[in-house]
């Protein structure tokens, strides 16, 4: 299958729930936190709105999460339809994160037998 946004093929949501398992990646919910108010979460994602990407993502940042400090670490980002995903991807390689994957929106988290959590 391959994505709307980005053109490349999409990752599977049992590949993400089994890195998430074991500690090879982190989920990332780009959404605007309203929106999470509104809908949920990705069970065991992290937030972080594309609006603070830049800031909160470069590893030589001071103001840089911790799992976003490790590069190599795979990254796997979603939000409602996959397009914001899909510029924050962009960004994140721009800032030197080698594994950027894009799930594309919450939904496809949800087709594919994913949990939501209420923020």
């Amino acid at each position: 299958m391959f994505g709307l946004f980005g053109g490349g093929p999409k990752i599977s949501v049992d590949a993400v729930k089994a890195g998430l398992k074991q500690g090879t990646m982190i989920l990332v919910d780009v959404r605007d936190k309203q929106e999470l108010h509104m809908t949920g979460t990705a069970k065991g994602a992290i937030h972080v709105p594309l609006t603070v990407i830049a800031a909160k993502c470069d590893p030589r940042s001071p103001d840089c999460l911790p799992a976003f400090k490790d590069t190599k670490l795979t990254k796997v980002l979603y939000c409602a339809s996959g397009a914001r995903s899909s510029n924050a991807a962009s960004l994140l390689k721009r800032l030197g994160h080698e594994d950027v994957q894009n799930l594309g929106g919450l939904h496809n988290w949800v087709a594919g037998g994913g949990e939501v959590v209420n923020v």
